[in-house]
């Protein structure tokens, strides 16, 4: 009998490797990045865009917003890319949708791994809600209203994002996040760390735990969405389960879904329909 070498759980080398690799869950991911960028343009000529605003000192830690009148709720959102991809140029094609319902869009752009370390890219995203609350007056947005979103590495970013631990040295509130929406994401980082991911984003154990959502929770948890594509690897549906079962145990309210029609890379186009299930729930709770 063959002696498997276990590197995470009962993932040997190769499977774990195979596990969060994602983009072979699609024949190829360049349609997606390309209906990305696409609507993302379509986007900024549709709709009024604030672009290339400053949150911070580093040329990569910019905005695009995109209003939606006078006291709206804020939805923020953080592209995905596995932290070494993307900007938020490709990353604003929800902005038309929220817009129409009343909610001001705001993508983040952040630095990109392998110059910048898991480290950095959450404090940047950390930094642009803070910026955001301190700032939000100015483009007519609500402070006590942001919500944040994101996909796969953003969708972990998110999950950082509704974590507690960093919002005093912002001078924001605890409680400055409202809602999060964190679609296909990586809440505890030790496999990646474990695995060929880390050959970009070069995480120790304690970087991995220090930046992992599940092990950073809030003293009181904000409504969650947490939803991934059918197709997706069995290691990226356990990553959002484990997120809804810690939710879920602190009596947090949460929401978690399989789409059966959607992949690891098409579930975002979702939310550029407010009738579809996650533009109906992310809508409701905005509005709730």
């Amino acid at each position: 009998m063959k002696n498997i070498n276990k590197v995470y759980r009962e993932f040997d080398q190769e499977t774990l490797d195979r596990e969060y690799t994602i983009r072979f869950t699609v024949p190829s991911i360049d349609p997606f990045i390309a209906d990305y960028a696409r609507l993302s343009e379509e986007a900024r000529s549709m709709c009024e865009c604030l672009e290339d605003v400053s949150y911070g000192r580093h040329p990569d830690e910019i905005l695009d917003i995109f209003p939606a009148g006078s006291n709206a709720p804020v939805f923020v959102y953080f592209h995905g890319g596995y932290w070494r991809m993307l900007s938020q140029k490709e990353s604003s094609f929800m902005a038309p949708c929220f817009v129409k319902q009343g909610v001001a869009t705001v993508v983040v752009n952040y630095s990109l791994a392998p110059g910048a370390s898991i480290d950095t890219i959450v404090r940047q995203c950390h930094d642009a809600i803070g910026w955001i609350w301190h700032n939000a007056r100015i483009f007519g947005g609500d402070p006590s209203q942001i919500y944040v979103g994101g996909s796969s590495a953003g969708g972990h970013l998110t999950g950082m994002m509704v974590s507690g631990g960093w919002q005093a040295e912002r001078k924001i509130p605890l409680n400055v996040v409202k809602g999060g929406v964190p679609l296909s994401g990586l809440h505890d980082l030790e496999p990646i760390r474990l695995s060929n991911i880390n050959e970009w984003i070069q995480m120790d154990e304690a970087a991995a735990r220090r930046n992992s959502p599940i092990h950073n929770l809030p003293d009181s948890g904000c409504p969650l969405i947490i939803s991934f594509g059918a197709s997706e690897t069995s290691e990226f549906k356990r990553q959002s389960r484990i997120l809804y079962e810690v939710w879920q145990q602190k009596d947090w309210f949460v929401e978690f879904f399989e789409h059966d029609t959607r992949n690891h890379f098409d579930l975002v186009f979702d939310l550029c329909d407010q009738t579809s299930l996650l533009g109906r729930k992310v809508f409701n709770m905005i509005k709730r």
